[in-house]
């Protein structure tokens, strides 16, 4: 996947919001699941983008999205809880994307998927 053109004003608002006090990866995961937390609106509907190693989803597919996976789980990438094929699974968050949800929910996924896609890691 090619990386997406640098955002300014989504590189400065992820700089300056979200890991503004993060020193270290432990931080900067916990300053994204905490962005997230605050973020995301539950359920939402959502989008499979592409195929991921970590994931059974296929693109193109329609989920649910539950809710965030617990900070604990989040330590590498963000994961979220989805209801596929009348299960609930742990797929990243960044092979989403948001077909029915708010405003916030969409900025932060898209936040998320903009760092992730970056080759950023915490």
């Amino acid at each position: 996947m090619a990386k997406p053109e640098t955002d300014a004003a989504r590189e400065h608002r992820i700089s300056m919001e979200i890991v503004v006090d993060a020193y270290n990866e432990e931080e900067c995961a916990m300053a994204w699941h905490c962005y997230l937390d605050d973020h995301l609106g539950f359920p939402f509907k959502a989008r499979v983008r592409h195929a991921m190693a970590a994931s059974p989803l296929h693109p193109g597919e329609n989920v649910s999205v539950l809710r965030l996976a617990h900070d604990e789980l989040c330590r590498v990438s963000i994961f979220v809880w989805v209801r596929y094929n009348q299960q609930e699974i742990l797929v990243p968050l960044a092979q989403l994307v948001p077909t029915s949800a708010d405003k916030n929910t969409k900025q932060a996924v898209a936040d998320w998927i903009y760092w992730h896609d970056q080759g950023y890691s915490f």
